[in-house]
């Protein structure tokens, strides 16, 4: 089917974007580093169960927020890290458009 060739094709886009490639390249270098590496995953560990508190409860946790914007303000003082979080941000930001354009298109059915 010629929906599935369209799908590859993308796939095979977003590979070779600019974005991924940068963004691959980044997670390598950070792979690289065992030190650095943990400190990202302690900090995404924090902001998510952050997000997922506000989301259950409906309020603000002022405190983990704080703990959440502390550590990323020390993480990018790092180069590397600061280039990851660039990279991850856009690629991101592709995939958002990309899922929103998909989702634009089928709406009609999905409601």
């Amino acid at each position: 089917m010629i929906i599935y060739d369209t799908a590859n094709k993308l796939a095979q886009e977003i590979k070779q974007s600019e974005e991924y490639i940068n963004y691959k390249m980044a997670k390598e270098t950070l792979n690289l580093n065992t030190e650095l590496k943990n400190k990202i995953k302690q900090f995404e560990e924090i902001r998510y169960n952050v997000q997922v508190e506000v989301i259950q409860t409906g309020k603000h946790n002022e405190e983990g927020e704080k703990k959440v914007q502390e550590l990323y303000l020390e993480l990018i003082q790092n180069d590397e890290a600061k280039r990851f979080f660039e990279t991850e941000t856009k690629f991101n930001l592709i995939i958002a458009d990309i899922n929103k354009i998909i989702g634009e298109a089928i709406k009609g059915v999905i409601q």
